[in-house]
Parts: C-alpha cells; sequence; structure tokens
C-alpha cells in the first residue's frame, strides 16, 4: 500500500495558475475595496473590478467547484477543495470571485436540496451566478450559538408561518435577497427536534434590522454586516419552510460541516502568509550588530511557526481526505472538523503573533497585513461554534472509543501486566 501526498500534474497547473491569479489579479482589490460588504454587496463598485475577474474563472472551469456539474461546477471532492481554498483564503475577495463565498455556497446547497421548484428558480440561480446575496440566520442575543437556549419561535395560522424573536449576528443580512432563519416550531420537544428551517424574503413585513455589527473596531457603530434581526409577527408562506417541521439541524448540518473546514482550509493561507513575511522581515532587517535570520531566537521561532503550519495542514488535508472517503459527515469526519476547528485560532494566535512580533512597531500598524489578521484570532475561535464546544465533541468522540477497568488498578498497571508477562515468558526465565 503507498500513500501518496502527490496532486496530478493537471490540477497543480491549475493551482499555480489560482496562485498567480489570486497574487496579481485578486489581491489589489483588497487594498482599494475597504468596505465590510464590499466582497459580497451587489450594489458595492467592488462588483464592477469584480466581474471580469469572475468572467476568466468561470472560462477557466474554476467557478464554485464544490458545486455539482448539475448546479454548474466540478463537484470536487474536499481535498481538491482544500488545496484551493488554501490559495483563496489569501483574499478577502478571492472566495467570491470563484463563486464560494460563505454563506452563499452553504446556502445554495440547502436551496438546492430542500427548496421548492419556485424558490430555486427565483434565488438559486442568480446565487449560484454570484448576482446575489443571502444570509443564514441562526445564533441569538441571549444564547449565542447555544440552541438549547434559541427562543425565536414560529407557529403555523393558516397557511402562514408567524415568527417572533431576535437573531443576531447574521452575516449579510442588510445585503441578502433571503435569509434562511432557524426557528423554535415545537417547544415542548428537545430543540434537535423542535428546530426547523424557514426562507424568508428580504422586505417581508415584521422583519426589522435593528443595526448591523463589525468585526473588529470599525470606526462608527452600525457599519458592519452582521445583523441584529427583530421578527415582530413576521408572516412567511407555509412553504417557505426548508426541509420539514423540526428538521432545522439536519438542513444546517447540511452546510456547516463543509463550512467549518472550509475556514480552516482559507486559514492555513494566512498561516502562510504570515510566514512569508516573518522570514523576509528576518533577512531584510540589522539589530544588534548582526542580522535579524541570524540571532538564534529568531530560528527557533520560524523553525516553531513552519512546524506548526505544516501540522495544522496535515490535520486539514487528512480531514479533507476523510470526508472524500466516507462520502459525508460520519462520526470519524465530524470528530476531526471538530478537531480542526479547535486548533485553529491556537495556530492562527500563535503564528500571527509571533510573525507581528518580530516586525515590531510595523507589525502592528495598518502598513502591513498583520494587524488585521491578528484581528482574525477571536473571530475564528467563535464562528460556527465556540472553540469550547468542539473540543468537548472531540473529547467526547475519544472517550467513546474506550472502556473503563473492571479492576481497582488500571490495565496497564505495571505489577498486574509484570505478573502475564512472566506467566507467558516463564519457559525463558
Amino acid at each position: 500500500m503507498v500513500w501518496d501526498f502527490s496532486t496530478e500534474p493537471e490540477f497543480q497547473e491549475q493551482l499555480d495558475w489560482m496562485d498567480e491569479f489570486v497574487r496579481e489579479e485578486i489581491e489589489p482589490l483588497d487594498l482599494v475595496f475597504k468596505g465590510p460588504g464590499d466582497p459580497f454587496d451587489p450594489q458595492s463598485p467592488a462588483q464592477a473590478a469584480m466581474a471580469p475577474l469572475k468572467k476568466i474563472v468561470k472560462e477557466r472551469g474554476l467557478w464554485a467547484c464544490h458545486l455539482g456539474p448539475d448546479l454548474g461546477g466540478q463537484g470536487y471532492g474536499q481535498v481538491k477543495l482544500a488545496l484551493m481554498n488554501e490559495i483563496l483564503g489569501r483574499s478577502r475577495f478571492a472566495p467570491s470571485v470563484f463563486g464560494t463565498q460563505a454563506p452563499d455556497t452553504g446556502n445554495a446547497e440547502i436551496l438546492a436540496r430542500f427548496g421548492t421548484e419556485e424558490q430555486k428558480q427565483k434565488y438559486l440561480q442568480p446565487l449560484l451566478d454570484g448576482d446575489i446575496a443571502s444570509c443564514f440566520s441562526m445564533t441569538e442575543p441571549q444564547a449565542g450559538a447555544d440552541p438549547g437556549e434559541f427562543q425565536c419561535s414560529a407557529r403555523l395560522e393558516g397557511d402562514e408561518w408567524v415568527i417572533n424573536g431576535e437573531k443576531w449576528f447574521s452575516s449579510h443580512a442588510s445585503l441578502a435577497e433571503f435569509l434562511i432563519v432557524m426557528v423554535v416550531t415545537n417547544p415542548d420537544v428537545n430543540i434537535h427536534e423542535g428546530a426547523s428551517m424557514l426562507l424568508v424574503e428580504k422586505g417581508t413585513p415584521g422583519m426589522e434590522i435593528l443595526r448591523d455589527s463589525a468585526v473588529g473596531p470599525q470606526p462608527e457603530i452600525g457599519t458592519g454586516v452582521h445583523g441584529y434581526i427583530r421578527f415582530d409577527n413576521c408572516r412567511v408562506p407555509k412553504e417557505n419552510m426548508l426541509g420539514g417541521e423540526g428538521k432545522g439541524f439536519e438542513v444546517a448540518q447540511s452546510r456547516l460541516g463543509g463550512g467549518r473546514v472550509h475556514h480552516a482550509m482559507r486559514t492555513i493561507s494566512v498561516l502562510k502568509r504570515s510566514l512569508d513575511m516573518m522570514c523576509e522581515r528576518a533577512l531584510s532587517r540589522r539589530t544588534k550588530g548582526q542580522q535579524l535570520s541570524d540571532m538564534q531566537m529568531t530560528r527557533e521561532k520560524i523553525a516553531d511557526v513552519y512546524t506548526k503550519i505544516v501540522q495544522f495542514r496535515l490535520h486539514v488535508l487528512y480531514t479533507a481526505w476523510l470526508m472524500d472517503r466516507d462520502k459525508g459527515y460520519s462520526r470519524a469526519v465530524r470528530r476531526e472538523i471538530s478537531a480542526i476547528k479547535a486548533a485553529m485560532p491556537k495556530v492562527l494566535n500563535d503564528v500571527v503573533y509571533t510573525a507581528l512580533h518580530l516586525h515590531g512597531s510595523l507589525g502592528m500598524s495598518n502598513e502591513t497585513p498583520l494587524i488585521h489578521f491578528w484581528q482574525i484570532v477571536p473571530e475564528m475561535g467563535i464562528v460556527d461554534g465556540p472553540t469550547e464546544v468542539h473540543k468537548l465533541a472531540v473529547a467526547k468522540s475519544v472517550l467513546r472509543e474506550y472502556s473503563p477497568s473492571d479492576d481497582l488498578f488500571p490495565t496497564y498497571h505495571v505489577p498486574k501486566k509484570l505478573e502475564a508477562a512472566r506467566k507467558k515468558l516463564a519457559k525463558y526465565l
């Protein structure tokens, strides 16, 4: 049996082209268009600059590669997507240029699986084409990501669902043509059986976006893209339920697992860029009469950073391989997704801080990308479930594979093992 870490030459050519295309054509957008919603807002001036780049990507056959051919993609497996996302993570515009931007990718998959024909005609194709934005609205202000504390509810009145409650940090809500909202439809059962998903169209009476929040220190409150929403007797048609009553978590899982692993894939590019900047800086600066790169502590930091990046990258690729092997979210896949999600903020913190610190005052200024990378660290520890929740899931999965000792002492207790070993090897003693 051979373990192969190589990439097919034809696909490597695509990756090499992507790397140059993102660096030369897409990264300049990050420098010019600074608005929080620019990569996603159909009304942003950035869309005109992105349009010819999207056309090139589509002609190259690299548009929305996570989708199947029936939806206009290549149907790539997770390993190929991981190698692509390592490159796309270099720029906040790159996922939109390649048709892989969150939360639209996951919402498109939900519509494709659970939407009515009318909903697909109205929203799916424009979403796949990148012409509109969407929103996935799950967390709540009093509950965060803990579904057991969700209060936003919907009750059926005739042919309409009536929604009441609040949602928090609903990304792109103000830009979205539609929202997919998790609501409690049966409070008398476990939340995993009593939650449902509803499609809410933009401008539906009773839905109010109270304000938008931003990640990081934006100069003014309300200038971000993460909506704080209130539903007050908001009525949507009965057919707007996606996946059936009580199936909210089944619908959510169809998108959350992929979203989490893709966050990890894109994080690798941030780690690599941090190492690139760190090494160039070390080779370019002198202090205390010698090159920074010649100092023992600097070399130790570079070695540590490199090792952490390689370890994390291999874990991500292993997870992607498992997803391809198991054709979905098996128990093994769910554990590894949680594991890399939990590891991500720590490795991001260690690598980015080390690179930033080595740059001194320049690193903490707004004249390198490093301070912006630093801003991502707490975000990656919270989005798609906090780190602690994922660690608990990993531990629970690992412990399931073990059994307690049926004796006072553990099974590996040396006196007991020694006695058994002596019996086994008695003829040699």
